[in-house]
């Protein structure tokens, strides 16, 4: 017996020996799989670590598992900055006998153990989803089996953000689980799911945010007719709860739905836990009571020119709500709701509200509302109730804010809104603030004398018979007042009469309403009076328009996360009549820079009331120092300091006089800046601009264009004069792309230049876009570079030294698409004439020809012992002969040759025997040809390189113009992974050991 159990035990071991071995032996065989199914179905980067992969047969026995750590998707451009998916872990299951004897792996279960996907879909329509192969382009066909039974998903952040539709959702912590056999066209599919909706917006509104989503299902899978039923199950949103029946197709481009929800077994407290800042953690510890009842449906096709119809209710009963260390509830709520579209148009929407009422501690609020369409919007509402503002602090948390004053307000509105017929509902509203408080724990002295009376009526529904009346606005701040009022009549004219006087410290008001990262100080001094008419602002009937006083801001600081260098203005003061407002003082440091202006604007007035109008001003600017370094960048180390492409305003026409003795810009120092700057329709122009620096003068004119955001041009016309060669080559990106030369010459240059092209996201030139022509002139310069003379004279047989001098040359240069064209000068290089012609290309590749003209003699005992075969010729040691060079490769890496011959003997021995003068120039004809040809082929290639920078350069700039949306984006991922989800413990165990 006992013989018996031990060879069964053996067995039993040796089955789980084999079992457990099995997954080793054909890990290769199913890893070569993986791999080879993504590359044949995934058009994209795919990244993982073999050594990250593993098998087991124990964790879903029969089926063998593959798991694989830290595994993701990347797209391709323009989404390669874009992560599609990112996997901490995940599992496939395979049945393992199709593994073993079947051609084809069957799939059967797959597992993501935390994750993140991001769908990112351009305004274009471009998807970073659509990775798949296009058609045109050869496929591997996938021979996976589908089996699949199980899926699980747990801790999966998801966002989706599609700027076509306007429309974004982030979802965290998605826990999901569904069963089935994924096999059949029709399959029933229960499904159970968690997650935290972080935000949900759609054309600009936000509809959900921070709200925590559980729910669970059957959902019936047609994918036939791409039709998905929802069966039996419950959903909840917060504490909400809610069925949600009925089935979604897509049959074609259209979405049909027939979908009906009702809540479930739900109280007031239920729906008080979607309202935001309510449902906190404490919401357990919430005393509510009251009734609820919330259902609706929604029915048709939704597309371009169609919405499904709905009808949505809500009706509340004797609701009350209790902070639990509050002494005053909120009570007897009761609401009735109900929403309604019987039609496919959206604009039939109709809104009702019979019943709308609560009690805030002892005052309560009622009203009613009714809106029949979204046409012409026909409406019918009233509110009417009081407030103790002092209550509410004993209804509501308020922390560190005491109020306190009484709040009347009493509002109807009855009629219909036709701008054409010149008709509006009629009104009959009052709201009164009295004897306001508030004061804040965070600064010793209140605000006080805090007064508000406004009414608005409107008896006949005529738009002339309109009239809002603030007739008084006050409040007092440690003996400081401000008071105002306005007066506005007739809903189309707009005419209005108001004033506002008094002063307020800043910095006190910042410490009772304080704003996060941000600093202010400053006093605000206000003496405005106005009255006019709108009408007469569209017709610029300025001389109507009664607008005069004073504004006056001193000791004014700021300084926020933005504005990390701060903005000081010491003085302002602003003069307002109806024409212009005059800037009579401004003296300011704006980080360490000070800066003093006067100007004005004018035609304010039509620019704040209307769209499309433009805001004309002038302004003089004035400033010792100027330190432009300082706002380079919101990020102030030194590393991350880079300028970004300046969007300019289309509707401001502005000219600014500039006088500034220093200007800090980069690595340069700028010295009696000065000219005329003009900003109009989006375009920043220079004119008769100068300034010192570089030990010359620079002036200028010029434009920059950057109304294509991704695209922004410039052209100047530049007249640089007596500027030092290698502090140019220093500081100017352009000149050490196409002038290397510059950093072994001393000296000086001027230049007349025309010069235009494109700026990339960083503001510097797109070296492949440049175009220019002009020309330059040297003066006198020295030339010093041992590498590129020694390998002349290595070729040339010439021993000259490793210096050159240069008078009076003038180079005729010009650009074209990023090469720089030399066309041919005169020049003395050593004791010879010479001419020298070529291009240097914004890749740093040179390309020269240099025709020298160098007596024979010059080549010592080489020439006389030619001179000595060459019989009854006239050749001596006087003859001119013509050495021509080729210089390529770069300059930091030259390669000389010699041009039309392939060694200096022959070259010598051939122009010796030439003895004529036409036949030597010939041979430099000849040369020269065979450099242009050449040269021809090099610039194809160079343009070949352009277009591909270019490209790259666009690219760029586009993934820039985009970056505020993406801001939006990494603020949701930021969400999502410090606030939604809470620190994980550290599970391992502690290894370490006290001494």
């Amino acid at each position: 017996m006992k013989k018996k159990i031990l060879i069964g035990f053996a067995i039993f071991f040796l089955i789980l020996g084999i079992l457990a071995a099995l997954p080793f032996i054909f890990k290769d065989k199913i890893a070569e799989r993986i791999d080879r199914e993504i590359q044949g179905a995934v058009n994209a980067q795919v990244y993982y670590d073999f050594n990250n992969i593993s098998l087991s047969i124990f964790r879903r026995f029969p089926h063998i598992s593959a798991t694989v750590r830290e595994f993701g998707i990347i797209g391709n451009p323009p989404f390669q900055n874009d992560t599609l998916v990112h996997v901490d872990r995940l599992q496939v299951d395979f049945n393992l006998r199709s593994v073993i004897f079947d051609d084809f792996p069957t799939l059967t279960g797959l597992h993501l153990n935390g994750g993140s996907l991001y769908v990112k879909v351009l305004e274009d329509g471009k998807a970073n989803y659509d990775i798949t192969f296009p058609s045109e382009e050869p496929a591997t066909e996938s021979n996976f089996k589908m089996a699949v039974d199980i899926i699980e998903v747990n801790d999966l952040d998801v966002i989706y953000d599609d700027r076509e539709l306007d429309f974004f959702m982030a979802l965290g912590q998605i826990d999901m689980v569904g069963r089935g056999d994924f096999t059949m066209d029709v399959y029933d599919l229960p499904m159970e799911m968690e997650a935290i909706i972080a935000d949900v917006s759609f054309d600009g509104t936000n509809y959900l945010r921070n709200k925590k989503f559980k729910g669970e299902t059957v959902l019936n899978v047609d994918l036939e007719q791409m039709k998905f039923t929802l069966g039996d199950g419950s959903f909840r949103l917060n504490d909400f709860l809610f069925d949600l029946k009925g089935y979604l197709a897509l049959p074609e481009e259209d979405i049909e739905m027939d979908l009906a929800f009702e809540g479930k077994n739900n109280t007031f407290k239920s729906i008080l836990s979607l309202v935001p800042g309510v449902y906190t953690e404490n919401f357990d510890n919430l005393r509510t009571s009251g009734t609820m009842d919330f259902r609706g449906f929604m029915k048709g096709i939704y597309n371009e020119n169609s919405f499904p119809s709905f009808d949505i209710s809500l009706k509340v009963e004797d609701g009350m709500f209790q902070y639990p260390d509050l002494p005053r509830p909120v009570s007897n709520i009761n609401v009735a709701m109900h929403v309604e579209n019987s039609s496919n148009d959206l604009d039939n929407t109709r809104i009702e509200i019979p019943n709308f009422s609560m009690d805030f501690g002892s005052n309560p609020i009622s009203g009613r509302f009714a809106l029949a369409n979204l046409k012409d919007y026909t409406m019918d509402g009233s509110l009417r109730g009081k407030l103790n503002l002092e209550e509410l602090t004993s209804i509501f948390p308020v922390e560190g804010i005491t109020l306190r004053g009484m709040l009347d307000v009493d509002a109807t509105a009855k009629g219909r809104y036709d701008s054409v017929a010149q008709v509006i509902p009629s009104m009959d509203a009052r709201l009164a603030l009295t004897n306001g408080f508030v004061k804040s724990s965070d600064y010793p002295a209140p605000i006080e004398k805090l007064n508000v009376n406004a009414t608005v009526s409107n008896p006949s529904g005529r738009m002339d018979d309109f009239i809002v009346n603030l007739s008084q606005f006050g409040f007092e701040l440690e003996n400081e007042s401000i008071t105002g009022r306005l007066r506005v009549q007739d809903f189309a004219a707009l005419n209005w009469d108001g004033a506002l006087q008094g002063g307020v410290d800043l910095g006190k008001m910042l410490a009772i309403f304080p704003m996060e990262n941000i600093i202010m100080e400053g006093k605000l001094k206000a003496d405005l009076q106005s009255k006019g008419s709108y009408a007469d602002v569209e017709a610029a009937r300025y001389n109507r328009i009664d607008m005069r006083g004073e504004l006056d801001l001193r000791e004014f600081y700021f300084n926020s996360t933005d504005v990390p260098q701060g903005i000081r203005i010491n003085t302002s003061t602003m003069e307002f009549s109806p024409q212009r407002i005059t800037l009579k003082d401004f003296d300011s440091r704006l980080g360490q820079s000070p800066l003093t202006a006067t100007g004005f604007l004018s035609n304010y007035m039509d620019y704040f009331l209307k769209n499309d109008a433009v805001l004309t001003g002038q302004l003089s600017l004035n400033s010792s120092k100027f330190d432009i370094n300082e706002w380079m960048t919101a990020d102030t180390s030194e590393e991350s300091m880079e300028l970004s492409v300046v969007e300019l305003p289309k509707d401001i026409d502005f000219t600014m006089a500039i006088n500034m003795q220093e200007v800090i810009y980069d690595n340069l120092s700028l010295k009696n800046v000065r000219g005329n700057l003009g900003i109009k329709d989006g375009i920043l122009r220079f004119r008769d601009a100068a300034m010192s620096t570089l030990g010359g003068q620079i002036s200028m004119n010029g434009t920059y264009d950057p109304r294509n955001i991704t695209e922004p041009v410039f052209a100047f016309d530049l007249d640089l004069s007596s500027l030092s060669i290698p502090r140019a080559f220093e500081s100017f990106n352009t000149v050490r792309a196409f002038a290397p030369i510059a950093q072994h010459l001393t000296g000086n240059f001027s230049t007349k230049l025309n010069f235009s092209g494109q700026l990339g996201p960083d503001m510097m030139p797109v070296l492949s876009t440049l175009d220019g022509k002009g020309l330059l002139r040297v003066a006198e310069a020295s030339y010093q570079n041992p590498q590129l003379l020694q390998a002349v004279s290595q070729v040339t047989r010439l021993n000259e030294s490793n210096s050159l001098q240069f008078r009076n040359i003038s180079i005729p240069v010009e650009i074209n698409n990023g090469v720089m064209d030399v066309r041919p000068f005169d020049v003395r290089l050593w004791d010879y004439q010479a001419n020298i012609q070529g291009s240097t290309s914004f890749d740093g590749s040179i390309n020269y020809l240099l025709n020298m003209q160098v007596p024979a003699g010059r080549f010592g005992s080489m020439a006389n012992n030619i001179l000595s075969t060459i019989s009854g010729t006239q050749a001596s040691e006087s003859t001119i002969i013509p050495l021509a060079l080729n210089l390529g490769g770069t300059y930091s890496n030259p390669r000389v040759s010699l041009a039309g011959g392939n060694s200096i003997e022959n070259m010598l021995a051939n122009a010796l025997r030439s003895r004529v003068t036409q036949e030597r120039e010939n041979i430099q004809e000849q040369v020269t040809q065979q450099f242009r040809a050449a040269e021809d082929s090099l610039k194809r290639e160079v343009r070949a390189k352009a277009e591909t920078l270019q490209d790259s350069v666009r690219r760029e700039a586009e993934r820039k113009a985009s970056e505020t949306k993406d801001r939006a984006v990494e603020e949701a991922k930021s969400v999502l992974r410090n606030v939604l989800r809470p620190p994980r413990q550290n599970t391992r165990p502690d290894t370490t050991s006290n001494p």
